[in-house]
């Protein structure tokens, strides 16, 4: 057998692959936000998820109290991401959330400010943006992290809203910022995903509504079709 006819592990392009330009591409990462329950919690991680999202803002559908969920969140299974999502919030609070058993990083999705996020790059943080327009996608780059969560502009409106996100202006702003770790957010569905990865080339995504059979109650069915969707783009 040739050297050339030796087929590449599973996962790798063989010689033939890189030289006609189909180079591999990293496993796009999912996130499913807005979990308000363990059963919930426990579907999205079989469905396939490598991160859930909790959110920590009353002003959400979503809301639930961290403090008090804290118990049956660190109970869940590990190599899955736990992902606290707050709004504007005060230092203390932010401290608080850090300390809670099963959080790993908090989601800022507020109007935080650099200086405001900056001590917490210690523990690491994802920063959400609303892709309004170029200038304020450029602005995130001021934050301390380079996670960043692209989501759809809604005039007052902190995310979930399902309205889809500018793809064109998500492209551009990952295509300008390779270094850049970009979550892809806003009214993706698993109709549509496929479409927007292909058109972003995100290092993750991110669902809440496009999943649910009712707000506050996830569809399992949803949640595999929409990590098979992800899959499916090479």
């Amino acid at each position: 057998m040739t050297e050339s006819s030796i087929p590449a592990p599973s996962g790798i392009p063989a010689p033939s692959d890189v030289a006609s330009g189909a180079l591999w591409r990293p496993r796009v990462r999912v996130k499913i936000c807005g979990i308000t329950t363990p059963e919930d919690a426990e579907a999205a991680i079989e469905a396939g998820a490598d991160a859930l999202g909790f959110n920590g803002f009353s002003g959400s559908k979503r809301y639930i109290d961290l403090a008090a969920s804290a118990s049956w969140i660190a109970q869940l299974p590990p190599f899955v991401m736990r992902v606290a999502v707050l709004v504007n919030p005060r230092v203390e609070e932010v401290e608080a959330t850090l300390a809670l058993p099963g959080i790993d990083v908090v989601q800022f999705h507020g109007d935080e400010t650099p200086a405001f996020c900056e001590p917490f790059c210690r523990h690491g943080f994802i920063k959400a943006v609303a892709a309004r327009d170029k200038a304020a996608l450029e602005a995130s780059r001021r934050f301390a992290t380079k996670t960043l969560l692209l989501d759809a502009w809604v005039p007052g409106a902190y995310g979930g809203t399902g309205q889809l996100i500018d793809l064109p202006l998500a492209a551009g702003f990952v295509e300008a910022n390779g270094d850049a770790r970009v979550i892809l957010s806003g009214g993706l569905t698993p109709e549509n995903v496929a479409r927007a990865v292909e058109a972003v080339r995100p290092w993750a995504v991110d669902v809440a509504s496009g999943v649910e059979a009712t707000p506050r109650k996830k569809d399992m069915a949803k949640m595999r079709d929409f990590v098979e969707a992800v899959r499916s783009v090479l």
